[in-house]
């Protein structure tokens, strides 16, 4: 191997250890679900989270009505949001609309999955694997690659100044 192409292959491979881990997308009939992740939990912590993305390209509305996985005793769906300063998450009843054509986007400060009773802690680079419950495609086998939480505050937190020096 010559010079350039080992430089290469090491450049290749660095890329590729340092992108973010982006989960497969699953397609089954009109719905295609991508980039599912959730952030790694503390020992002891009880609840996680997961994100995602989920495309309709059929010619109607379906409906994310919750899920089950064997990581945690129960999975929601959940909603945050900020009120008079404080941040509130709360359960989504009803399901979620996915409109024909359209997406539904799973994120932090927004709609998202909560897994609820955790059996162990979700580890970096683990990949928890979980059920989604639609009206009308049934349901679907997602996994999710845990990894640390993006670089950018939540919506909501970027008052707080971590890492700031106290400025």
């Amino acid at each position: 191997m010559t010079f350039k192409q080992t430089m290469f292959a090491v450049i290749a491979a660095a890329t590729l250890l340092s992108a973010p881990l982006i989960a497969a997308t699953v397609r089954v009939g009109n719905l295609a679900i991508s980039g599912a992740w959730s952030r790694e939990s503390a020992s002891g912590q009880s609840v996680g989270g997961a994100f995602m993305t989920i495309a309709n390209v059929g010619p109607s509305d379906d409906r994310l009505l919750g899920g089950s996985s064997p990581v945690a005793a129960q999975v929601q769906l959940h909603t945050m949001s900020m009120e008079g300063g404080v941040m509130r998450m709360r359960q989504v009843q009803g399901g979620l609309a996915i409109p024909a054509r359209g997406n539904l986007e799973l994120k932090p400060g927004g709609f998202h999955i909560m897994f609820i009773g955790l059996k162990q802690p979700l580890t970096l680079g683990a990949k928890p694997e979980y059920s989604l419950k639609f009206a009308k495609a049934g349901t679907i086998k997602v996994a999710c690659n845990v990894q640390t939480p993006p670089a950018a505050p939540m919506p909501g937190m970027d008052h707080m100044n971590h890492g700031a020096g106290g400025q």
